[in-house]
This record gives structure tokens, C-alpha cells and sequence, in this order.
């Protein structure tokens, strides 16, 4: 059963949490396939490339299987890789259970809203928006285009039947806890975890180890 960790914004496929996550289940004889989902650039991130990779990713997965072998993937993806696991979920009978670490649902409503319309207008403008890289450690910037596929892509909230576990921080100033109750709240299939833990969920590792073994021991 392949599984695949989706990083988040600004964000790797050497990111703390996928590393350590590939680390802990390759003990336990589990192997963990971390995606490079800075597509098709960081300056020129795309969610619909993202979804894009990750199907692709399956399909090589498929491809390796023997003829006949029903094919069942498993994703797990923090904040905006989060968003993305749950819009392949919903798209790709595939996929047969998703973990989300503080999925960044909404993405372009809350970035207007946390950036202020000023700022949106400049962003739109000018073309460019100057963020964190967390992979080089330096600035960087995205192009208005993001957003614009965004909002493109990330209509309502994506519609997940299979198994899914939830956890997100009920400090994470980041993307509002709200926002994953609601996504639970009316999906007998989902069950959120509530940290106390800010968006990163860095301090939660443990956590987010041991229940994520728990919901995958438990898949049929």
C-alpha cells in the first residue's frame, strides 16, 4: 500500500515533519514516499500542478503493481498539502484513506482576508507577493496566479469519503482550527484531533506519529 506525505506552503520534500514521519514508519517496515510538490516552480506554484503530481505519483505506483491488485494509496499531507491530499481524495478512487495535519482548507478566502484588501490590490498589481521560503531560509515570491488557480480549484470544501484522520493545533493562527471542524462535523468517515499546538505542529510529533499508526493499523 503505497504512502505518500505531501509538504505544505513555502515548504519540501525535506521538511521536518515528512522526514521524521518517513524515519519512524521505515522502523516499523513502512516505507514513506516524501513528494516534491514545488510545482511546476516555488515562484509559480500551482495547486492544480500539485494535485497533478500527486496523481501522477499514484500512477507510477500503479504501474509497478501486479495486474489484478486492487490499488489503495494513502495520503498524508500538512497544510496546503493537506488541501491537496483532500482534493485528490475526492477525485481519485485510489486513494483509500487520507491523514491531514492542519489542511490549509480555503486557502485564497483566508489570505485576503489575513492580508487586508490593500495588500490583496498590491499582490494583484504588482504580480508578486515576498514570503518565507522555509526550504532555502531566504525570501522568495509567488506569483497572483497562485491564488488565482486557487481559486479556481479550491471550491467549497472537497467532498472525502474514505477514512480520514484530522489534526490540527487549537493555537494555529495559521488556519483556524474552525476550519477543520467543519469539515468533520457532517462526515461520519472523519474524525478530528484537537492539539494544543500552534500550525506547525512541530511540538505534536509524537502525537501525530503514534495516532497516524493507530487510524492506518486500523484500515481494513
Amino acid at each position: 500500500m503505497p504512502i505518500l506525505y505531501l509538504h505544505g506552503f513555502a515548504s519540501g520534500p525535506q521538511s521536518k515533519k515528512g522526514v521524521e514521519f518517513e524515519a519512524y514508519f521505515a522502523r516499523k517496515g513502512v516505507a514513506i514516499q516524501r513528494l516534491n510538490l514545488r510545482v511546476p516552480s516555488f515562484e509559480h506554484l500551482r495547486l492544480s500542478a500539485m494535485i497533478d503530481t500527486v496523481r501522477g505519483a499514484i500512477d507510477h505506483a500503479t504501474s509497478l503493481m501486479p495486474v489484478g491488485t486492487r490499488h489503495r494509496t494513502v495520503l498524508i499531507g500538512s497544510s496546503l498539502g493537506g488541501l491537496t491530499a483532500a482534493r485528490v481524495a475526492a477525485l481519485d478512487e485510489r486513494v483509500t484513506a487520507v491523514v491531514l495535519l492542519a489542511p490549509a482548507f480555503q486557502l485564497a478566502d483566508r489570505w485576503r482576508e489575513a492580508l487586508g484588501e490593500a495588500a490583496w490590490n498590491e499582490w494583484y498589481t504588482t504580480g508578486w507577493r515576498e514570503v518565507d521560503d522555509y526550504t532555502t531560509g531566504a525570501k522568495s515570491r509567488v506569483d497572483f496566479g497562485f491564488v488565482q488557480d486557487v481559486e479556481r480549484v479550491d471550491v467549497g470544501y472537497p467532498d472525502v469519503t474514505v477514512p480520514t484522520l484530522v489534526m490540527h493545533g487549537v493555537h494555529d493562527d495559521v488556519v483556524p482550527i474552525e476550519r477543520s471542524r467543519k469539515f468533520v462535523a457532517h462526515r461520519p468517515n472523519a474524525r478530528l484531533i484537537e492539539l494544543p499546538d500552534g500550525h506547525e505542529l512541530v511540538a505534536s510529533l509524537p502525537t501525530l506519529l503514534a495516532e497516524t499508526e493507530a487510524f492506518l493499523d486500523a484500515l481494513p
